[in-house]
């Protein structure tokens, strides 16, 4: 495959390069509960541009462009200091199920405001006792006339603090096996008997959350998907998610090298450290590896077709790699990677932030090891794993007592 750009491709890259150059502020804040107006007025700018979702339909609020033309857009703006990353989860992950699987008026009340950044999304899948185990939902929701009342609690729920509104995935029926008795449902996060909960992270930040729900009451209007069939719907929310945390952190080789340039070492500077450089390269084919991969999932999306358990690959060296990366970075600058004050560490401290949130990474859209198993059973056509739970109805199972 040819990566350069073609005539057409190289003439857009110019287009997108003049739109930010006049554009993009002269100082966006950082992204964090305080910050949240300007990331909402870059994402309300890049729409009004055509630039917000560029390969969603115009009449949905995006640019009707192709999926090349997104990678462009996301490696130009990659070079100027803006941040997208609250719609991520919302535009990236739970707007694509109200698109696909909610009716049109779900579809025409949230799709325009999320992709213009006047309305931000969470995602409400984790539970303390679930673990890595998304089929183990203890959160009930129960039918009571043409609403479904929610009982339970949700943990790790990045951005609920700040967010608008949620999809939710529940438990409808314990009669079943686990698989087979999930609802989902969109919510607002406003709603009576919601309680969230930051929690303090080792970063110092309280990014992710705890969610509780007492008698919240949900109507049926607001299902994604067939009643027990949540878990066809989560599959598809999942996708998008591995697929999402694959593409990185905005911090890789390339500023692993630029900081071993300005490192002193025995002789010289760090590049010129033969271990190093062994190490390096071994990054860098990685990093070509997930780019090829994502373009592969990118052209998948073009023609219509939804990520599939390949999306898991490119999470799962994506994620180890920037735990590796952060560790090398800290460890060679020696006792001063222990500063992460943004105004004295190299590069504004980002290998020390990468460093406390790479093994989150690891975790969230599923650990290391489910996500082999899913590669070995779904990819590359392996014999499962037994499973005693499979026929079992989830009142059966010790988790759901």
């Amino acid at each position: 495959m040819d990566f350069e750009d073609s005539t057409d491709e190289a003439a857009y890259r110019r287009d997108v390069q003049a739109w930010l150059a006049e554009n993009v502020p002269a100082h966006h804040a950082e992204t964090h509960v305080d910050g949240l107006a300007a990331a909402k007025a870059w994402q309300a700018r890049k729409a009004r541009g055509g630039y917000a979702q560029i390969t969603w339909p115009r009449e949905w609020g995006g640019g009707g462009g192709t999926a090349i033309q997104s990678v462009i857009f996301g490696q130009e703006e990659a070079k100027h200091d803006v941040d997208s990353r609250p719609f991520a989860i919302g535009l990236g992950m739970c707007v694509p199920t109200v698109m696909k699987f909610g009716d049109d008026a779900a579809r025409g009340r949230f799709v325009g405001p999320a992709v213009r950044g006047e309305e931000i999304w969470s995602q409400l899948f984790s539970e303390p006792a679930g673990g890595s185990d998304v089929a183990a939902i203890r959160t009930r929701a129960v039918r009571d006339g043409d609403d479904w009342v929610v009982n339970g609690q949700k943990v790790w729920t990045s951005g609920a603090h700040y967010s608008d509104f949620g999809i939710l995935l529940v438990r409808t029926n314990s009669d079943v096996p686990k698989h087979k008795g999930l609802t989902m449902f969109w919510l607002d996060l406003k709603s009576p008997g919601v309680e969230i909960r930051p929690i303090h992270q080792m970063s110092g930040g309280s990014n992710f959350n705890e969610v509780y729900f007492t008698d919240v009451r949900i109507p049926d209007s607001q299902r994604l998907g067939a009643v027990d069939d949540g878990w066809n719907v989560g599959l598809f929310t999942l996708m998008n998610e591995r697929l999402a945390i694959g593409g990185g952190s905005g911090v890789g080789p390339a500023e692993l090298l630029e900081l071993a340039r300005a490192l002193p070492a025995a002789e010289g500077t760090l590049l010129g450290d033969a271990a190093f450089r062994q190490r390096y390269a071994d990054w860098y084919v990685a990093a070509q590896g997930l780019k090829n991969t994502r373009m592969r999932t990118m052209t998948a999306l073009s023609k219509g077709q939804t990520p599939g358990p390949e999306s898991a690959i490119g999470k799962i060296v994506a994620a180890n790699q920037m735990q590796e990366l952060g560790n090398a970075a800290i460890e060679a600058e020696d006792q001063f990677g222990i500063i992460d004050d943004p105004a004295l560490a190299p590069m504004r401290a980002a290998f020390q932030s990468l460093v406390m949130s790479a093994p989150g990474y690891r975790i969230a859209g599923g650990t290391d090891e489910i996500l082999k198993n899913i590669i070995a059973e779904r990819v590359l056509g392996l014999p499962g794993e037994v499973r005693t739970d499979k026929d079992k109805a989830f009142r059966d199972l010790a988790v759901g007592r």
